[in-house]
């Protein structure tokens, strides 16, 4: 990127104070889009690729949604927080201007139910497409403004899209930040243990991490990439029909505690469902348990090792 284009930016967003509150821990700004003032990052999650649906026009009922870009690649998210006297209003008019100085080209700007629509807030804070529904909650109203804007950079296309909120009920301004970095995926990075090679790791150890199982952001939808590690999982079932295991569910620690156990208790529930599916698997041999982010085995300071502790694995019954 241009010199000019990071000069722009660090002139209009990083010319602030340290911020009076520590960020959370693994945290940091994005390297194109500095904070507002003396924001403090309260949320935080990075993945070197994954998949985004970000509205890209008003949304008058969030189940019918039409206009929305299915963007793919490198993914940051940031939750900044910053005091109620920085209004919705403000930040957003210093984002438009640091990003149109920037050369990004701003495909939606819009303000409360009025202009966004009345299904926009639900759609980004409650859907689960845009943040996951434990990014830094809130109590909020029609205080808010969103800003989607994209850049190409060389061989990927930038796609920035901010959601700003007046939590008036809790005395604090907040800013809801996605960078999509359209970045080529690689792949062959995974190589899918085969059923002996599952029996030899319970033979082992009584437990063995599945690679090869993918689910959709925030949910329990599992890929359609991950259907050789299910048959694996399967034939390890039908050549041991006595064996009997537990599909348990990990997840990293973004979010709460809460939400991440149920969130792994209905992935572990679909894998099994998945498994029961297939020819000659009796799902009674299976018991789904999710434990979320109680049994790393990474640090989740960062997203390398919350990618670690996002996984499912079998254990003997």
């Amino acid at each position: 990127m241009e010199l000019k284009r990071l000069a722009n930016f660090a002139a209009l967003l990083l010319s602030c104070s340290m911020p009076a509150m520590a960020d959370i821990k693994g945290s940091a700004d994005h390297p194109l889009l500095g904070r507002f003032g003396d924001a403090t990052i309260s949320a935080y999650q990075a993945s070197n690729y994954d998949a985004v649906t970000l509205p890209s026009a008003a949304i008058e009922s969030e189940d019918e949604a039409s206009q929305l870009l299915e963007l793919e690649g490198r993914i940051t998210r940031i939750g900044y927080r910053l005091p109620v006297e920085n209004t919705a209003l403000e930040i957003a008019r210093n984002y438009e201007a640091a990003l149109s100085d920037s050369e990004f080209d701003i495909l939606l700007s819009c303000a409360g139910r009025s202009e966004c629509g009345a299904g926009f807030r639900n759609y980004v804070i409650r859907s689960g497409n845009v943040f996951a529904k434990a990014f830094d909650r809130a109590a909020i109203n029609d205080n808010f403004r969103a800003i989607l804007a994209t850049r190409d950079d060389h061989e990927s296309r930038v796609h920035i899209f901010l959601f700003m909120m007046e939590d008036r009920a809790n005395n604090r301004t907040l800013v809801r930040q996605i960078v999509v970095e359209g970045e080529p995926l690689q792949l062959g990075q995974v190589s899918i243990k085969d059923a002996s090679a599952l029996q030899a790791a319970l033979d082992t150890d009584g437990s063995v991490i599945v690679d090869g199982i993918f689910f959709a952001t925030d949910s329990a939808t599992i890929e359609a990439e991950s259907a050789e590690a299910l048959e694996q999982m399967a034939e390890l079932l039908r050549s041991a029909p006595e064996l009997a295991v537990y599909i348990v569910g990990h997840t990293d620690n973004q979010g709460s505690l809460d939400y991440n156990l149920e969130l792994s208790q209905r992935r572990a529930n679909a894998v099994v469902e998945a498994l029961g599916a297939l020819d000659g698997i009796d799902a009674a041999r299976l018991d789904a348990r999710g434990v979320a982010s109680l049994a790393p085995i990474a640090s989740n300071a960062g997203e390398a090792g919350r990618a670690q502790n996002r996984r499912v694995e079998l254990v003997l019954q």
